[in-house]
């Protein structure tokens, strides 16, 4: 039996099935909020001390560094997947191999990405018509972060395969350490050494680093079941083949999205800088407002690899729709919110009094605080099919959304402005959703529990 230390591991696979959801989500959407505080100080530091240009400029490099980050999540994610399923099957030698599978490929995907990003970075931010006055320091800020990919892509898998075991709890200490931290450089760096926005950068990579130390040293001392030995990386063509597929899947998915959203950002930086800084502040207040949803998504991830290595599909049908009405009932809250407080609230993370950054901010926020019910359905979902091993169909969906950002980019932005930005998304998820659910209620392995 595979070692199980209770104070830090959540059962997902037996017992009352959304109060285990619960516990297990808790420690991930906190994760979710130190992960974004320190990628929202930059914002709020460089808003405040720096002004609106160099706010824009971090606007500008979002897409890259989101880019980036989503093939890192989805690449964790991915590779800890075959992990969760053997620790639900009860296979420990399987799951060993699949840990040292995920060090390879994951060192090898690192060197490939950091010089791949040398070569194409300022050429990119040319293609996203980044405005001259702000590209060059939207080149000095993503240029650090790009250079220690291998960095961001080591926390996420660190832990990625903590999670896969039932342990979200680790993880967020480590966060919390690294994101005060960051807090604590960020100030540093921007207003003490005057490094601008590189400083911001420095700080991020730095606090990044500290998280991957911290989960390695847990892993090795308390989570001897993570630590594979020298014969786990004996080769094996054909677990190498699954968790490359999987890792891939999951990182091509966020990757198409996250180009969806790049392209989508070329079409907002064509209307002017202080456009970019009103949406900038609004997407950061969204990404906030995302959090109890990704802390579910991460949740049914754990959830359904497990019990699909346990074979139990039923505790998988349940889960979902658990997940759903809790979708639901997070909206309603931030809804009402953001009626009240989206003004307020982009004006706190902005640091401007210009109308435009103000109203066009708070305007996106108030749209689709009432979509987040279908975002994280979406997710959730998508989620789930690449957890049971479904490897296409879930990309179907990214190559939806990224089609139709190039038609609002192509078309609507151009005619309409500000105002098709904003409808964008919304629009496009409701496309993505129908596919997906689809997908999965159809698929034969789920429709197998629906007596059970």
């Amino acid at each position: 039996m595979l070692h199980k230390n209770k104070s830090a591991q959540v059962d997902l696979l037996n017992g009352p099935i959304f109060p285990a959801m619960i516990r297990f989500a808790v420690p991930l959407f906190f994760s979710s909020v130190f992960q974004q505080l320190y990628n929202t100080m930059d914002t709020v530091i460089v808003g405040h001390t720096l002004g609106e240009t160099s706010l824009a400029a971090i606007g500008a490099a979002t897409p890259v560094y989101d880019l980036l980050i989503g093939f890192a999540l989805g690449m964790g994610n991915g590779l800890s997947i075959v992990t969760a399923r053997s620790y639900g099957s009860r296979d420990r030698d399987l799951l060993m191999r699949s840990v040292a599978a995920a060090l390879v490929i994951g060192a090898g995907i690192a060197l490939s990405l950091t010089l791949l990003t040398r070569v194409i970075l300022f050429p990119f931010l040319e293609i996203l018509n980044t405005p001259p006055e702000v590209i060059g320091e939207a080149y000095s800020y993503v240029s650090l972060i790009t250079l220690f990919t291998g960095v961001m892509l080591a926390y996420n898998l660190c832990a990625g395969v903590l999670r896969a075991i039932g342990n979200s709890f680790m993880p967020l200490v480590f966060l919390i350490c690294s994101s005060v931290l960051n807090i604590v450089l960020d100030l540093l760096f921007i207003t003490r050494f005057s490094m601008g926005v590189a400083g911001a950068a420095a700080a991020t990579v730095i606090a990044q680093g500290i998280s991957v130390v911290l989960c390695l040293i847990y892993i090795v001392r308390k989570a001897q079941v993570l630590v594979p030995k020298r014969r786990h990386f004996k080769p094996d063509a054909g677990l190498y083949r699954e968790m490359t597929a999987q890792g891939l899947s999951m990182g091509l998915m966020n990757c198409l999205v996250s180009a969806g959203s790049a392209i989508l950002q070329s079409g907002i930086n064509g209307l002017g800088y202080l456009v970019i800084a009103g949406h900038t502040a609004a997407r950061k207040l969204f990404q906030f407002c995302m959090m109890p949803f990704s802390a579910m998504i991460m949740t049914v991830n754990t959830f359904v690899s497990q019990n699909r290595g346990a074979d139990q599909p039923g505790r998988i049908r349940t889960a979902m729709k658990r997940a759903y009405q809790y979708n639901a009932c997070v909206t309603v809250a931030i809804t009402i919110f953001l009626a009240a407080c989206a003004p307020f609230m982009v004006r706190i993370i902005s640091g401007s009094e210009e109308q435009v950054v103000l109203s066009n901010g708070a305007l996106y926020l108030r749209v689709v605080a009432p979509c987040y019910v279908i975002l994280g359905m979406l997710n959730e979902t998508r989620t789930a099919l690449q957890a049971i091993g479904q490897k296409i169909l879930p990309v179907v969906s990214s190559v939806i959304e990224l089609i139709g950002k190039i038609v609002f980019a192509a078309v609507f932005i151009p005619r309409f402005g500000y105002l098709a930005v904003i409808f964008c998304e919304p629009v496009i998820w409701c496309f993505m959703v129908a596919e997906l659910l689809a997908a999965f209620w159809l698929n034969p392995y789920i429709r197998s529990g629906r007596r059970q």
